[in-house]
């Protein structure tokens, strides 16, 4: 077989090698060697499709298709048949291409009246470079003799390719067109919905000129000034905007926090002293924490970088004078942030009702950014190298988060589908303001719990505006990463008082303080810890610096005076460890009882399921706890030996998929067998689709971001419990990486909202 492939292979290559060594333009040659290819091997049409960098691949010349399609059809590694060779290198032979799960129907090759498919890649130094398709119209299974001939043809056209003629001829047609034409891009979508405006290129960096200072008195001064200036907008800023309440306002109130840094401040006055201008005294700070934070894995770390790197950036531009509104540059009210990298507070310099997308080339959910962009419900999209050097400010551009796309000057098509894409969500908006006096839910009678996690906030406004069951997860630690120095014992008591009574009856779950890993304190040294997300962090300090810990419950129990209380421990790792932290709880009652006599009415004492080993102690634990919450975010990092921060492995596992949903069955069973209050806590109870999964599993308490309650509430008055509850556990058994794609389907085919 070798043998033939090789004679077959050898009588095509004759008549490449005469096609590449004529006179004609690359893109006449590229065309003739096409179709040479699809008549040698009997093919209806054949696509040649080549990399324009390492994330996109474009067609560059066809044969047999109806229209022109050369250079107008943009493909990125993974998407679809050809994206999917480009990013494994493997060749693919398809006999059904309407029924293979990676086909993705591409509107100009008009390719839903092919049958078959053979695509082999064109690699070189272990790189694609390119990809070579057949097509055919009727059914055919394209031989493994045929697949070798292909592919031995595939390394001289991977020549041809990385030859200086076609390498000349390739830039300047990307050049020329820009993206070479494509009108669509794909990315990753960090925050969903549609969006569409006039594109802001946001440049970030100041450049510094001035290396050494002639005056060091007067740049101290210019930094004093600078820096005083700096906090004093970034206050009116954050405090004048209202965001509610959750993680993205913990993250603007670290930010400012950071700002506000003795610490780095001083740096920058030491460097300043030993003969340098500001700017460059400021760049100097930021290199030297740079250097030794880059190498780091730690989430938490690397988003501090992001927000040194905008807080330089920010005072470089107070320095020079040039802090004016971004936004002005453009006059409209719709506009579209392009950025390559952005902080939470230069997001914030724009008018947030205005901007309708925000695309970052790169970034991850879990970016600080991102997350404040989707309490602004505005979509973002990322993995978009090389769009932040191509597209200018003025130019129109529409965001569709649901798909992962972006379109660059949008058709007029384009243009009156995202219209009535943005009309619907007026709409969905509106129904969902409707929605707050209604019950909780499902269509057959079923109640679901629902409640909404809290950080320290501008305002408490949404447990009023949800009208929400109450409060499923307080976050304590926030008060302490704000604060200069360790919140005393009235300072504790008169935040919790605050919460406890904006709640009023409603039910307020404070989980005691969790720190470390992700978050650390800025009067605590670092602990240079070499794998922080598992190590000392969290319980592990409060029982080991149980000072700390007593103290906080002391603040618990006198803001919850006359009131019940619900206190978890987070981070909990088997049976000995929360009953250490309990007892410690029952020991401040007493005290409190003994010294005052004004203590809660009740005292309920829960933990957090989020660290694997606990699952096998679960029915010892049921007997002991009050109550228990699943932190399914640190539960499926530990489960999947995976680091949720890692761009890596962003989409690698899914919570969606047979193993976690075991987990998440065994663990509410046996709280349902033992008649202990479950509720889940994390970001799965926050989006509809996993919300829906877990009321089939049996959850019935759920506490969401604030922002995404709405959706929640309604996907559940939208099921039927015992139909979903019968279909979810019948995909337990599935060996599917994910379970995904089917109960999406499953939502559609029985109307259950899940936008």
């Amino acid at each position: 077989m070798k043998t033939k492939a090789l004679s077959q292979a050898m009588e095509i290559l004759k008549v490449v090698r005469k096609i590449t060594e004529s006179s004609d333009l690359a893109q006449v040659k590229l065309e003739k060697v096409t179709k040479a290819i699809a008549q040698s091997f009997k093919s209806d049409s054949a696509a040649f499709y080549i990399a324009i960098d390492n994330n996109y691949l474009e067609l560059f010349a066809a044969y047999g298709f109806k229209k022109d399609v050369n250079n107008k059809v943009s493909l990125r590694f993974g998407e679809g048949l050809v994206g999917d060779i480009a990013k494994t290198n493997r060749s693919m032979v398809v006999k059904d291409v309407l029924k293979h799960p990676k086909f993705v129907h591409i509107e100009e090759l008009e390719d839903q009246q092919y049958k078959s498919f053979l695509g082999v890649p064109l690699v070189r130094r272990s790189r694609c470079i390119g990809v070579i398709t057949l097509y055919s119209k009727k059914t055919r299974e394209y031989t493994p003799l045929e697949v070798e001939i292909m592919e031995t043809v595939a390394l001289v056209l991977a020549e041809l390719t990385s030859s200086e003629e076609m390498a000349t001829f390739r830039n300047r047609i990307i050049k020329e067109r820009g993206f070479s034409g494509r009108e669509r891009i794909k990315g990753l979508s960090l925050n969903k919905g549609y969006g569409m405006g006039i594109a802001i290129v946001h440049h970030r960096r100041q450049m510094v000129n001035k290396i050494f200072a002639e005056d060091k008195e007067k740049e101290l001064r210019r930094l004093n000034v600078a820096h005083a200036q700096m906090n004093e907008d970034l206050d009116e800023k954050f405090n004048a905007t209202k965001l509610g309440i959750g993680e993205h306002t913990e993250i603007l109130d670290a930010y400012r926090m950071f700002a506000k840094d003795k610490g780095w401040y001083k740096r920058i006055s030491d460097n300043i002293q030993s003969g340098l201008t500001a700017e460059a005294a400021v760049e100097r700070a930021y290199e030297d924490m740079w250097n030794r934070l880059s190498g780091t894995q730690d989430t938490y770390l690397r988003e501090r970088l992001n927000d040194l790197r905008d807080v330089a950036d920010r005072l470089q531009s107070y320095l020079s004078g040039d802090y004016k509104d971004p936004a002005k540059q453009v006059d409209s009210d719709d506009i579209i942030i392009v950025a390559q990298n952005l902080g939470p507070a230069e997001l914030m310099d724009y008018d947030f009702k205005k901007v309708r997308g925000l695309i970052i080339e790169d970034g991850t959910p879990t970016m600080h950014v991102a997350i404040v962009a989707k309490a602004l419900n505005i979509p973002v999209i990322s993995k978009t190298r090389g769009l932040f050097e191509e597209i200018k400010t003025g130019q129109l551009l529409a965001v569709d988060g649901d798909e992962n796309y972006v379109y660059i000057n949008p058709s007029v098509s384009v243009q009156e589908r995202f219209k009535v894409k943005l009309a619907e969500k007026k709409k969905l908006q509106e129904k969902l303001l409707e929605l707050r006096n209604l019950a909780s839910k499902t269509s057959d009678g079923t109640r679901v719990g629902m409640y909404i996690n809290v950080g320290l906030a501008f305002d408490l406004d949404y447990i009023e505006s949800t009208n929400c069951d109450g409060i499923g997860l307080y976050r304590t630690e926030i008060p302490f990463m704000a604060a200069d120095a360790m919140p005393d014992v009235d300072t504790q008591t008169s935040y919790y008082k605050q919460l406890m009574d904006k709640a009023g009856n409603k039910k307020v779950i404070f989980r005691s303080l969790d720190v470390g890993s992700d978050k650390l304190l800025p009067y605590w040294s670092n602990m240079n810890e070499e794998n922080p997300a598992i190590g000392w962090r969290s319980i592990r300090i409060t029982l080991d610096r149980r000072a700390i810990l007593r103290k906080q419950i002391r603040a618990f129990l006198r803001a919850a005076e006359g009131k019940e209380l619900n206190v978890m421990f987070p981070m909990i790792s088997d049976l000995a460890e929360f009953e250490d932290a309990k007892e410690t709880l029952l020991i401040e009652l007493e005290k409190e009882k003994k010294k005052t006599g004004k203590t809660p009415k009740k005292v309920n004492v829960g933990l957090m399921i989020e660290v694997p080993s606990v699952i096998f102690q679960i029915e010892d634990i049921l007997e002991k706890a009050d109550f228990i919450s699943i932190g399914t975010n640190d539960l499926a990092q530990f489960m999947f030996a995976c680091d949720r921060g890692n761009p890596k492995l962003t989409e690698r596992y899914d919570i969606l998929s047979s193993p976690f949903l075991k987990i998440m069955k065994y663990i509410v069973d046996k709280a349902d067998k033992a008649g202990v209050y479950c509720s889940v806590c994390g970001e799965m109870a926050s989006n509809p689709i996993e919300a829906m999964v877990l009321i089939g599993l049996g959850y019935r308490n759920l506490s969401a971001s604030g922002s995404s309650f709405g959706r929640v509430k309604s996907m559940i008055r939208s099921i039927n419990v015992s139909e979903v509850s019968e279909y979810v556990q019948s995909l337990l058994k599935s060996s599917q990486k994910s379970l995904r794609p089917q109960l999406i389907a499953y939502a559609y085919d029985h109307g259950i909202e899940i936008y």
